[in-house]
Order: structure tokens, then sequence, then C-alpha cells
């Protein structure tokens, strides 16, 4: 399926350019999703999608095809395979950037294929669900971008705090959330998409009452 969204940031397209590349910190930007390496082109780590009661996680990769920077394209390759299941989700995304009233629009094109329990959904809802996920990364990372070009001044020099006590440990980082197909969807899909599990598990006992019979 091919989905396109478009968003705009407050900042120049230079800098926006540069922080979407910055994947490390945009990372927490992102619904769902955990990044574990990153190399300057390739990114590993993994996304959570949650159905219901079912969560499913996805780990994989994704690949910087093209990093255009004097047009401001880029070309993502990203692939994942459900770590339990046999579920694939494989994306081609290609990212424009253009100035727009001081800022920068960013329109993302995505050529989705996705198998395994997300796949019931169909294309409208995973449109719905897309538009929504986008929404909420494009305000995250507006946030974070005038926040940083806030931080004009730079910071007074302070002196190193020494303490005769032992250091404690980092303490570990919280679990990151999935995306949660149903909440996200909203009422309305999430109503159909209800439906349409409701269905499904109807039609697998009544296979398994006809097998029991015949057995």
């Amino acid at each position: 399926m091919e989905l396109h969204h478009e968003f705009t940031v407050p900042v120049p397209v230079d800098d926006a350019w540069r922080a979407l590349l910055d994947v490390e910190r945009i990372a927490p930007c992102m619904p769902g999703a955990t990044v574990d390496d990153y190399d300057g082109k390739t990114v590993t780590g993994s996304v959570k999608v949650k159905v219901g009661p079912i969560t499913v996680t996805y780990r994989g990769t994704a690949v910087f095809e093209e990093q255009d920077e004097s047009a401001h394209r880029m070309v993502l390759i990203a692939s994942g395979k459900e770590t339990r299941g046999q579920g694939t989700a494989r994306a081609t995304v290609t990212g424009t950037l253009a100035e727009h009233d001081g800022g920068t629009a960013v329109s993302v094109r995505t050529d989705l294929t996705v198998t395994g329990r997300p796949a019931q959904f169909g294309r409208g809802v995973m449109a719905e669900v897309g538009d929504k996920l986008v929404g909420q990364f494009a305000e995250c990372l507006a946030r974070r971008l005038e926040e940083s070009t806030a931080r004009t001044e730079p910071p007074e020099a302070v002196e190193p705090f020494r303490s005769a006590q032992p250091v404690q440990p980092v303490q570990p980082v919280e679990p990151v959330e999935p995306i949660d197909l149903l909440r996200t969807a909203g009422p309305p899909v999430a109503k159909r998409v209800a439906v349409a599990v409701a269905t499904a598990v109807l039609a697998l006992v009544f296979v398994r009452i006809r097998r029991h019979r015949h057995a």
C-alpha cells in the first residue's frame, strides 16, 4: 500500500534536514520505536505494535539508500520481522523537504508491505493510523526543534561536582510503549476493527468445533 503524509516544522530547511538525519536525537519522537544502533547509514532497532490484547514486536534494519543534501531528498528502506511470529514489514520511505513561510514543509511517501496480524486491517485503517502517528511525530519534532533554537546562549561554566559517595548505577531506560492501533485509530475505526477481530475469532472457534466433531 502507498501512503502520503505532509507536515511542517518551524525551522529553516537546512536545520530540519540535519535534524531528520540525526536518528538518535529524533528517536524518542517515533511512536513505538527503539533505536539500538546507528552508524550514519544503517539503523538497527525494533518497533512494537499493539492490536487489542496482542503486542507484536518487529526487529529489523533501515538503510538510507539516498541522502541528497542539495535537493533535500532522502530515501530510506526498512524491513523487519516479528520476533514471535511469521509476520513481516517492509517499507520504502521517500522524504523531501522544501522551504515554506520561513519554516520547512516535509513530504513523506511510503510504499508499505505488511504481513501477519496487523495486515488484516487493510489500507483504510492503516492510512488513518499512519496519519495520526505522523501527526504525533511532527508535533514532537517541532517541539524539540523549537526548544533547541531557543537555547541561543551558551551555558555558564560550572565546576564539576565531586562526591565522596560511590557513583550510583545508571537507572535502566523505561520500556517504549507500543503503537496501540485501536486507540490510535479512534472510536470509528476501532469499532470496525473490533468487529473484524470478533468475526475472525468466531470463525476460528467454528473451525475448531468442526474439527472436534470430525475427530
